[in-house]
């Protein structure tokens, strides 16, 4: 597919997805579905199968070289795996998605119900909206796909235990490391506690996130930098970081509807 324009990649990729034995609808994700892609950025293509009907060694059909894990390849849990794969010269991440798991997650959430899972490149974890997340924000390329709103439920219970949770990450960096003079592990416990927050404001607003990229921007915390700046292993520097990190995530924007 090389000296395909955009478009044409995106519809041919798709459609080649779609062909393969198991796969009931395919959608566009990431940064090429919300129209903010560089010219490098990656295709992120979802594909929604239901049970056992989907084999990912029938990705190796497609001709593009790369890593293909199976089904649970990633740890289990909400992301069930994926492959990374070149098309040409266009980097492609492909994610397995279980209709049976989207169905059940899409009704948790709408309950107000949800985990958070240790997953990389997500500091504070991923919750397991996630999946209710990218329906609602993935282009769909093949096949027919729920396109939920942000549930009210989940709203009230997400802003309250994403803010409770950051706030609880704040008081042990304040005890166990700021006390004693850990600069990196008070620096890091800010940086989970400024994720944990921005997740409980785009919860409390009823916005959806699927990756961690522009989770503070998106949640106006980008000014959590301001306090790690010229941050030392004196416990007073320390503790004052964490003083006034904690003075943000208690202030009323961060709060759940309701609260």
């Amino acid at each position: 597919m090389t000296g395909a324009s955009d478009e044409e990649f995106c519809a041919a990729a798709g459609a080649r997805l779609a062909g393969l034995p198991g796969v009931v609808a395919v959608s566009l994700g990431g940064s090429r579905a919300a129209g903010t892609a560089r010219a490098d950025s990656d295709w992120d293509f979802a594909v929604y199968y239901r049970g056992a009907g989907f084999d990912p060694d029938s990705l190796r059909s497609l001709g593009w070289p790369g890593q293909i894990f199976p089904i649970g390849g990633w740890g289990g849990g909400v992301f069930n795996g994926g492959a990374w794969l070149t098309a040409g010269d266009r980097r492609v991440d492909v994610h397995y998605r279980d209709l049976d798991d989207v169905e059940y997650r899409l009704a948790e959430a709408r309950a107000g119900r949800f985990g958070i899972e240790r997953l990389m490149f997500h500091l504070a974890g991923v919750p397991t909206y996630i999946v209710v997340a990218e329906l609602a924000r993935h282009r769909v390329l093949h096949g027919d796909l729920p396109r939920p709103a942000y549930p009210p439920a989940l709203r009230r219970a997400a802003a309250a235990r994403w803010q409770a949770d950051a706030l609880a990450t704040l008081d042990y960096a304040r005890t166990g490391h700021a006390a004693r003079g850990h600069l990196a592990d008070t620096a890091g416990a800010i940086g989970v506690a400024a994720c944990q927050a921005a997740h409980a404001v785009l919860a409390a607003r009823g916005e959806w996130i699927t990756n961690d990229k522009t989770l503070l921007d998106r949640a106006g915390l980008r000014g959590m930098d301001e306090i790690l700046a010229g941050l030392t292993a004196e416990p007073e520097s320390l503790a004052g970081a964490v003083a006034r990190a904690t003075a943000r995530v208690s202030a009323p924007g961060i709060r759940g509807p309701g609260r």
